[in-house]
């Protein structure tokens, strides 16, 4: 909206300057701002909100006992990052562009799926089956939505995508895509339903998810603003996806937003996203990947996410196994997901956060090396 405001100023004064505001890399800039701003002034007042009204964290039981100390923490803390992200992307990207709505469903969608999941269990206290079966539903009713989309209306996007509808492309292989046809939807509600629950199993350390979705964040505003350059795609040989580069508005605004709500949650953490947050988070990497045809590249780009999530799969398989072959469950891993297996191994819960960042960076600067390694 503001952007709107400012290029009807440009285009009928001509002030001295005011063309900048066209550029999309001074709107993405504008946005990483306006989101680290909202972030600091919203998130005194969401936790003060919290406290008052007890909305605290559970002790967990699948968590070590160092974790007891966390209970009461305020939780539903994502508030901050979907402020964060959603006004400033409001008022610097391109509205009349489809690949920008599409995102902001995604966000608010998945953003009042977490919110009531939280609401129900740290509330109402409701069964934890329930919650699931309500959360599942959700993740693949707004997957199903975008997948359906994408596949039967590009037009809402974008003219070019139907070129793309329903193909993705192969990481390290130079102009080499995958088209899937009508499978590409149920492609889309995995991705999108995966990456959801995959960051909400990470959010389980101070800092952790939201700093990794910030480094994420930054790799797909590169992407996208790639990909949205007929230019720089010709010259990578990757899909130019007309209007793709607005996405990168909305990841820098995903960045900042995270880096906002870090100062709150970083170690020792004052609030705590909860699945307002991570549900939200974990769905748009998702979506985004998805809206940038880069889907084969979220293994790689969300490495960390995976690992933690394989952890939690190979942990419950083998005990499962073990326990009906051996009579009595087996570990891989001394506490799932990965993070907490370190947990037990006696690190302190800042050195993991930061060695997990570290190998996230490794990971970005792969994702990025894989569109001239080819």
């Amino acid at each position: 909206m503001l952007y709107y405001l400012l290029d009807y100023i440009n285009r009928t004064f001509h002030p001295p300057g005011f063309g900048i505001f066209r550029f999309i890399t001074f709107r993405s800039g504008a946005a990483a701002i306006t989101a680290l701003i909202i972030a600091f002034w919203l998130g005194p007042k969401i936790i003060r909100l919290l406290k008052k009204h007890q909305i605290g964290e559970a002790a967990k039981v699948e968590a070590p006992k160092t974790h007891l100390s966390k209970a009461g923490t305020p939780t539903m803390g994502g508030l901050i990052i979907l402020g964060g992200v959603l006004v400033p992307a409001l008022l610097w990207a391109d509205l009349k562009n489809g690949y920008v709505w599409l995102i902001l469903f995604v966000t608010a969608a998945l953003g009042i799926v977490g919110f009531l999941d939280d609401y129900l269990k740290v509330v109402k206290k409701k069964r934890k089956g329930l919650i699931e079966e309500y959360k599942l539903i959700g993740q693949i009713t707004v997957g199903l939505i975008v997948g359906s989309v994408i596949y039967f209306f590009p037009q809402i996007i974008d003219a070019d995508i139907w070129k793309f509808k329903s193909s993705t492309t192969v990481p390290f292989y130079k102009g080499m895509e995958l088209d899937l046809g009508i499978l590409y939807i149920p492609l889309v509600v995995f991705i999108i339903t995966a990456t959801s629950n995959a960051v909400n199993l990470t959010d389980g350390l101070d800092g952790l998810a939201a700093g990794l979705v910030g480094i994420v964040g930054l790799t797909l505003a590169v992407i996208s603003y790639v990909s949205g350059r007929a230019d720089l795609s010709q010259y990578l040989t990757i899909p130019f996806l007309r209007g793709n580069g607005e996405l990168s508005i909305y990841c820098a605004a995903l960045v900042g937003a995270s880096l906002g709500f870090l100062w709150f949650n970083a170690y020792p953490a004052q609030v705590f996203m909860g699945d307002t947050g991570s549900l939200a988070l974990g769905g748009v990497i998702g979506a985004l990947c998805v809206l940038i045809k880069k889907e084969l590249l979220l293994p790689t780009l969300g490495g960390v996410f995976l690992m933690e999530v394989v952890s939690v799969i190979i942990q419950r398989t083998y005990f499962k196994y073990t326990k009906r072959r051996y009579g009595e469950g087996r570990r891989v891993f001394k506490m799932a997901p990965l993070h907490h297996h370190f947990e037990m191994l006696g690190w302190p819960e800042p050195k993991i956060v930061t060695r997990f960042y570290i190998v996230a960076i490794l990971l970005m600067i792969l994702s990025l090396a894989t569109f001239k390694i080819r």
